[in-house]
């Protein structure tokens, strides 16, 4: 696997708004190889199972998670924790079968497993 980091403009801005480029944290990862395939744990504080974006598109993987400002009931007095987008992207390795790529996320920590094909995983050959 391949980290390609990225950047985009952020889309749907107004016309009369001069262009800003959208700023994305790169979460801290742990890549796990195996023989069934590739596990990806992802940290992204914050981020809810609505708020994550994850797509194959021509080889690649593309994470993106959106952490949005809480509501608090009463005034805000200060403020430290802010809003912000993670984003990763992976070349993925052509023996993965992206059809049964699975994700996960429990306390911001988001569980991505990439199986390997079953035509390319290695097998025990009997001999007679």
């Amino acid at each position: 696997m391949n980290i390609i980091p990225k950047q985009q403009n952020e889309p749907g801005r107004r016309s009369d708004e001069r262009p800003r480029q959208v700023q994305y944290l790169t979460p801290l990862v742990d890549i796990e190889s195996n023989e069934e395939g590739y596990v990806i744990r992802a940290e992204m504080p914050g981020v809810a199972k609505e708020g994550l974006e994850i797509m194959v598109d021509n080889g690649e993987l593309v994470i993106v998670g959106h952490r949005r400002n809480f509501k608090y009931p009463g005034e805000l007095a200060y403020r430290e924790i802010k809003q912000h987008d993670f984003r990763r992207v992976y070349e993925l390795d052509p023996a993965i079968d992206t059809s049964k790529i699975t994700a996960q996320i429990d306390q911001g920590l988001l569980t991505l497993t990439l199986p390997k094909a079953e035509k390319v995983k290695p097998r025990k050959i009997s001999v007679e």
